[in-house]
Formats: structure tokens, C-alpha cells, sequence
């Protein structure tokens, strides 16, 4: 096992590695298969595939010991102490739309608990760094630490999620007990919601039916910046589900009675 700077070193090399895939796609014109069922649209793009494929052969020649879960390519030794959990590009709808507010995300849990995680947005060169217990920004300004607001008043927050059409008929009523008295809301930023909360620009994210490897990396970033991620019932997000972001614990519990009624 490395020192934790040894694997921040780590982390930032799978960054670097997967960014060199991903770019020459970015606003380019590239093969788009679609996951979902008839009705619906989930893309999968060459550039997911490809920076999902260089992360796993760096993470197999580095730390074979260790599992990987990850949404191109599945899961293996998944029972093992570490196991690295990657979502390639996280926000595929924004990246065929030529929208930056797509992210890598690259999560490790030790024991089941995220440990390390990082959201790295390619082409604005921005790292989002967290191991729990802090969180920073490396960026073309150079580093910062990251710092989430002292919100607690649901009448000056400002909410994010993906897409209100995303929700079932229960939880879009759910959803809308927080964005009703909320000062703002926006949609459509996926990953990046979170590192805007991370970095104090926003409140509370919103969320449902996640899967593991669309919030484990998140999760230290948030907490290392002083934030809060549960699902909806207030237990750990890190199997995914209905998630629940916020920039502290006063407006997290606020929040969460509103979510359950």
C-alpha cells in the first residue's frame, strides 16, 4: 500500500492519462452507442471506452492486488480491501453537446469506504481533489483549498440536479419540497454540481437512482470540504441510489425532512 500522497500522485496520474483519451473526442465528431432501452437514451461514447480502458491498465500495473469497478467494463475482485471505482465521463449528454460540465470521476474505497476521490474536468484542466478529511482544487490558477458554504436557511440555498424529468412522480414531489422555498435552482451539470458545492458556489445536489460509480469519488471531496453526502434516508451514498448532497450538516438535516415529507 502507498502513502496517501504517493496515491493523491497516483490519482493524478489516472487524471492525466485519461484526459490524453478523452480530448481528441471532445467536441469532435466520434461513434455513439446508446445502453438504454427502447424509449429512453443512456449514450456510451469511444471516449468513455478509451479513458476507461487506460485507467484500468494503470490501476493492474500499479496495484494488481487491487478491485475495479467501473461502468464501461464491469467489475472484478470487487471483494478485495482496495477497489478503485471509475466513472469515465460522467455527464455523457453534456460531452455530445460540447458542454464542459462533464468530469472523471476515479473513487477509491478501503473496506467498502471511500477513502481518495477525485473529478477531473479535462478541458477546463481542473482537478477536485478529496481524501475525507480535506479537499482542494487544482486548477489553471494554480491549488486552493476547497470550502463549502455556511448556508443553513433552505430560503437562501441554491439546489442542483441533473434533470427534474429524471424522477419518478414520488420523488419529483420530493425533489420539489427543496427547489420550491430554494432562492435558486439549476440543472443539467451532473458531476460537476458536486464540485461546485465542493468549492462553495452552491448548496444542495439532488439526486436519484445513482450507481456507485457515479458518486463514491465525490464523496471524499465533498466531505473533505466540510459537506455532507447520505442517500435520502440519511445512511452512507456510497452504493448509490436516491443521493443527497449539502454544504453542511444544519441544511443537510433540513433538507432531509423535507425530502421524506
Amino acid at each position: 500500500m502507498m502513502r496517501p500522497v504517493e496515491l493523491v500522485d497516483f490519482l493524478e496520474h489516472l487524471a492525466r492519462v485519461s484526459s490524453e483519451a478523452i480530448l481528441p473526442f471532445f467536441r469532435s465528431h466520434f461513434s455513439v452507442a446508446d445502453k438504454a432501452p427502447p424509449g429512453a437514451f443512456d449514450p456510451v461514447t469511444e471516449a468513455d471506452r478509451a479513458a476507461e480502458l487506460v485507467i484500468r491498465r494503470e490501476i493492474r500495473a500499479h496495484f494488481p492486488q487491487h478491485g475495479i469497478l467501473g461502468e464501461e467494463f464491469g467489475s472484478s475482485d470487487t471483494d478485495a480491501e482496495f477497489v478503485w471505482v471509475v466513472d469515465p465521463i460522467d455527464g455523457t449528454r453534456s460531452f455530445l453537446c460540447g458542454l464542459p460540465v462533464w468530469g472523471t470521476l476515479i473513487g477509491l474505497k478501503r473496506n467498502n469506504v471511500p477513502v481518495l476521490g477525485l473529478m477531473n474536468q479535462p478541458y477546463t484542466r481542473e482537478m477536485f481533489i478529496g481524501d475525507g478529511a480535506r479537499a482542494w482544487l487544482k486548477g489553471p490558477s494554480g491549488e486552493r483549498k476547497l470550502t463549502t458554504r455556511t448556508t443553513t436557511d433552505l430560503a437562501e440555498a441554491i439546489v442542483m440536479t441533473t434533470s427534474p424529468a429524471l424522477f419518478t412522480a414520488d420523488e419529483r414531489a420530493a425533489y420539489d419540497r427543496i427547489e420550491r422555498p430554494a432562492k435558486l435552482a439549476r440543472y443539467g451539470t451532473d458531476c460537476y454540481a458536486y464540485a461546485m458545492l465542493a468549492a462553495g458556489q452552491i448548496d444542495l445536489v439532488v439526486e436519484a437512482r445513482l450507481q456507485p460509480y457515479d458518486i463514491v469519488a465525490l464523496i471524499p471531496v465533498i466531505e473533505g470540504a466540510g459537506g455532507v453526502v447520505t442517500n435520502w434516508q440519511g445512511r452512507p451514498a456510497s452504493d448509490g441510489g436516491n443521493v443527497i448532497a449539502a454544504a453542511n450538516r444544519q441544511l443537510h438535516e433540513k433538507a432531509l425532512r423535507l425530502l421524506n415529507g
